[in-house]
């Protein structure tokens, strides 16, 4: 069988993208499945919704649920887990930073760094030093990166990307696509996501 594809569209201030930016690979591998990470802005998404911060902000009940449960599933996973300050960050350079990563092949390896910087140690991901730390860790010339993410090409294709979100229905993350267009939203719907994509692609090979 061909090995089906995961898109995994993920937003850098997103809690739960956290979570399953740190587990998504192996669960992924074991799964026979690839990835396509597509980092994205919920910003506009919810300002359409006429929302002007994170819900987790705006309905203070389920803010409290989000943080404990985070706790409980950082724990499980054996990640570290901070509440950083303020909340949301500014994910707007990271994201752009990420798209150019994507075709080179290090966007999955800045992405963990980038939330373990933020959810794990409460550093400020819009901080630019911060980035150049990462990319210069994962052996990119951090100056050059940085500039190109400032470009008008990078600042359009993330413009296209919220836009994209948009249009095929995504309103949180992370959100998952199989092949077939069947979306799935949240770090728990993860292995489902997986199964679906996999039984997609049988079904597809299937002779008539």
């Amino acid at each position: 069988m061909r090995r089906p594809i995961l898109e995994f569209w993920y937003d850098f201030a997103s809690t739960y993208s956290y979570l399953t930016a740190m587990r998504i690979e192996a669960a992924a591998e074991e799964a026979g499945v690839g990835l396509f990470w597509r980092p994205f802005l919920l910003g506009p998404i919810f300002a359409a919704q006429g929302w002007t911060s994170s819900p987790f902000n705006l309905f203070p009940g389920k803010g409290r649920y989000m943080w404990r449960d985070m706790e409980r599933e950082a724990a499980q996973l054996r990640i570290p887990f901070v509440r950083p300050d303020p909340f949301p960050q500014n994910g707007l350079l990271a994201a752009r930073v990420a798209l150019l990563g994507g075709e080179p092949g290090w966007a999955p390896a800045f992405t963990r760094a980038v939330y373990t910087a933020e959810f794990g140690k409460g550093r400020n991901i819009s901080d630019p030093v911060l980035l150049a730390e990462i990319l210069t860790d994962l052996g990119q010339d951090a100056a050059v990166v940085l500039d190109e993410a400032e470009s008008e090409p990078v600042k359009t294709r993330l413009r296209r990307m919220s836009e994209e979100a948009q249009s095929r229905g995504i309103f949180g993350a992370p959100t998952f696509f199989a092949e077939d267009g069947e979306m799935f939203w949240g770090n728990d719907r993860l292995e489902r996501a997986l199964e679906w994509a996999v039984a997609q692609a049988r079904r597809s090979e299937v002779p008539i």
